[in-house]
């Protein structure tokens, strides 16, 4: 039975028997864990066509630019003036119009220095110029 009865004339329950409804839920934990991975797959399979024409991917790779404090200027690991920077800026946009410049700041460095960099990569036909930070601790 589900529950034990004591030996009084009043046939009241003392203790409940638990072990059916842990069966219980345990018959549906494993329902709902056989049945997620059917509902979390997607519902339309697409598979893409291929081409011979398609878009052929460039080098994704953008172009470094290291700023120091004291205005040391590096592109790609190699130090540069604003306009040999401006120059290899054009040159990289012909060779891939759609390559991105990454500014490595110092934090001392003035808002004046920053601007002529970013002013002389867009001046190249850079569109896209990202900051790089580093996250506080």
């Amino acid at each position: 039975m589900a529950a034990k009865t004591s030996n009084s004339g009043n046939n009241s329950i003392v203790e409940i028997n638990v072990i059916p409804l842990v069966d219980i839920i345990l018959v549906v934990l494993i329902i709902f864990m056989v049945a997620a991975p059917l509902v979390m797959q997607p519902k339309i399979d697409i598979n893409l066509p291929k081409s011979t024409s398609a878009k052929q991917e460039r080098d994704k790779t953008p172009l470094r630019v290291v700023l120091g404090k004291q205005g040391e200027l590096f592109l790609n690991n190699n130090p540069v003036t604003l306009a040999e920077l401006q120059n290899q800026s054009l040159q990289m946009v012909q060779a891939n119009p759609e390559v991105n410049a990454l500014l490595v700041a110092d934090k001392d460095s003035t808002l004046e220095l920053v601007t002529e960099v970013v002013d002389a990569v867009k001046g190249g036909g850079v569109k896209t110029v990202a900051f790089s930070i580093q996250k506080k601790k």
